[in-house]
């Protein structure tokens, strides 16, 4: 009984232990320095940022003055990821996260959305919309900076519905770093360009 109750006790702790392994909130200026690194550099100091205050919620840090919404690295997850898109995907992107925070997977996320674009909940746009990444391990991040060495970009263009016919691509990649078509015919069409 006691090997039990020892080996619970080593379970809770572990747990513990694992929840205080979560990164640390960083100051805003060094989110938001880390969450512009993926936007071309003459369109990061006017982009919107979107960041974690001090009890891990998403908000906004900085209102932005241009076309881009960037946002910063969650740090719930390893490794280091950061994202900047088009203003015209922020309903699609929004409506995305409030249905992550109400506990819905990505299955769901993915026909609620689907029903509501149809629908005309969610505007999206008519034109190719431009997403960037840029995401690499937590080793190669600096937290004094905000800067991340050797990380990789892949970039991601919103075409709603539009299918390899009309596009003439593929929709797998059959070489490194080539753009693909991922779910063609949906309202989650985008075309792929990443390092792989």
């Amino acid at each position: 009984m006691m090997k039990f109750v020892l080996f619970i006790l080593s379970l809770v702790s572990l747990g513990m232990y694992a929840q205080e392994e979560k990164k640390e909130i960083l100051p805003v200026e060094i989110q938001i320095q880390t969450a512009v690194l993926p936007a071309p550099e003459e369109d990061r100091d006017a982009a919107m940022v979107y960041g974690y205050d001090a009890s891990g919620e998403l908000v906004v840090l900085r209102e932005g003055k241009n076309n881009l919404v960037c946002l910063g690295d969650d740090p719930n997850k390893e490794g280091i990821s950061v994202s900047c898109y088009s203003k015209k995907l922020e309903p699609f992107m929004a409506r995305g996260r409030e249905l992550t925070a109400e506990g819905k997977n990505t299955k769901e996320i993915r026909e609620i959305r689907g029903a509501e674009v149809a629908k005309g909940k969610i505007p999206m746009p008519k034109a190719p919309s431009m997403t960037y990444i840029y995401f690499g391990t937590e080793e190669n991040y600096d937290k004094s900076t905000g800067m991340l060495k050797d990380g990789q970009f892949r970039y991601v263009i919103y075409t709603p519905f539009a299918t390899p016919e009309e596009t003439g691509l593929p929709i797998k990649p059959h070489a490194k770093g080539m753009p693909w078509l991922m779910d063609p015919g949906t309202h989650r069409a985008h075309i792929m360009i990443g390092p792989f």
